[in-house]
């Protein structure tokens, strides 16, 4: 699915934004389908992209040249999770069963500090990054992780890409913590799942007022019975800790002018549907087709279309934007 490409509204190819990308596991395949939709519809790309977790893969990927079309091919002919894990886990596709008799999980964790060590997925983000920096980056970009030691987030917006994207997704108990200068990094989401600060405080260097963010995480309730296994239960807790987080800390300062929210039941963990992602996430911007219009949109409209804040987007149980937005 894609946008139209006749428009109501004259687009402002010059427009300077920010975008900003979740974390949200598989769920984060969304963005690329994302992305794809706006270049198909012609709307200008970003000024800076600001991402955690699988949105700060997606986005320094995107960031370092990778457009939608190639990153979408890339996902669906050649993305396997397993060519990235050293050892699969509950909850991902794949021999589940034989890998929990064999007690690697429990070996690995009362062990060490992670289940996977982390470094397959160093090794391949250096390859689909060329080894680039951040300063060889086509788009301005940045990410977040964690200090566990410190307790304070980190923000990248130099050095190796590959690096910084690979502190940003280590997720714990999953990933082993990335040891790197003295910090003991751990996934962003953590401190700042959807990094709108971060982007805002780099976007006043560049000249950038206006924030379009793709958030892939929609708080609902879950029955008990849902929680079946230990990693259930500490992503769960995970996702606990960033909705208390968000909820105390929602101030109209830390929202964009677009919020566009794509979310379905899908696990954070389940890659088996990547082709279903990426077309929730075109599907995402096609919804949400007048509000992306009214943010890129030339002239007097466009500037008072962008001192509103907007929530729109798509989510399993339907459409929701613009005046029937839901905010629960």
């Amino acid at each position: 699915m894609y946008l139209a490409l006749i428009k109501v509204m004259k687009i402002n190819k010059k427009l300077k934004y920010a975008l900003v990308l979740s974390g949200g596991g598989a769920r984060g395949l969304v963005h690329a389908g994302f992305l794809c939709a706006l270049e198909n519809a012609g709307y200008p790309p970003p000024s800076l992209i600001a991402g955690t977790s699988m949105g700060a893969i997606v986005g320094g990927l995107y960031a370092a040249g990778m457009r939608g079309p190639e990153m979408k091919r890339y996902i669906l002919d050649e993305l396997e999770v397993s060519d990235f894990m050293e050892s699969l886990f509950p909850g991902m596709d794949g021999p589940v069963g034989k890998f929990l008799r064999t007690g690697q999980i429990i070996g690995n964790v009362t062990t060490k500090p992670g289940i996977d060590s982390g470094y397959k997925v160093l090794k391949i983000l250096e390859k689909l990054t060329e080894n680039k920096k951040f300063e060889d980056c086509t788009i301005p970009f940045l990410c977040n992780a964690v200090d566990i030691l410190a307790g304070e987030e980190v923000i990248y917006r130099s050095g190796s890409l590959a690096r910084a994207i690979r502190a940003s997704m280590s997720f714990p108990f999953v990933f082993e913590p990335f040891l790197e200068n003295g910090k003991y990094l751990v996934d962003g989401a953590i401190a700042e799942n959807l990094p709108i600060k971060s982007a805002r405080e780099a976007g006043r260097a560049l000249g950038i007022r206006r924030i379009l963010a793709v958030d892939t995480r929609r708080w609902r309730n879950v029955p008990a019975q849902s929680l079946k296994n230990g990693l259930n239960v500490v992503l769960r807790c995970f996702e606990t800790m960033i909705h208390v987080s968000e909820s105390e800390n929602e101030f109209e300062d830390t929202l964009p002018r677009l919020l566009i929210t794509i979310s379905d039941k899908s696990s954070a963990f389940d890659f088996s549907r990547k082709r279903e992602l990426l077309e929730l996430g075109e599907a995402a911007a096609e919804k949400s087709k007048a509000e992306l219009d009214s943010f890129f949109s030339a002239g007097f409209k466009g500037v008072l279309a962008r001192r509103r804040k907007v929530r729109a987007g798509i989510e399993l149980d339907g459409f929701y934007g613009g005046k029937n937005a839901k905010t629960g």
